[in-house]
């Protein structure tokens, strides 16, 4: 249940940038859901290997490093999922920092 539940969250959170900022677009509704999915298998599987392996790189930045994975991160579905568009880095950064304060605060709300 909390694994749809989180998925939904970012669908939403998908949904709620691409509705406020307009150089993140979503054009048909449910390729939220589809981003939404492919943004929790990143954060569930990817991510974590991917920041062990980048952990001598993020302590050396002091933590500035996971930033630019989380904008990498969540730039990548938009390269491959028609209908998800990101127009350019300010746009990128912004939705990465929204989606990551939301799949934090969920994961702290839900107890994961």
């Amino acid at each position: 249940m909390k694994t749809i539940l989180h998925w939904l969250v970012l669908s939403g959170a998908v949904y709620g940038i691409a509705y406020f900022f307009p150089d993140i677009v979503v054009d048909p509704w449910w390729i939220a859901l589809l981003v939404g999915a492919v943004l929790f298998f990143i954060n569930t599987i990817v991510k974590p290997i991917i920041k062990i392996l980048t952990l001598p790189i993020t302590l050396v930045t002091f933590g500035l490093f996971s930033l630019v994975l989380n904008v990498f991160f969540f730039w990548l579905p938009s390269k491959f999922i028609d209908g998800f568009q990101i127009m350019n880095l300010k746009a990128a950064i912004i939705g990465a920092i929204a989606v990551s304060v939301l799949n934090w605060f969920f994961e702290k709300v839900s107890g994961k």
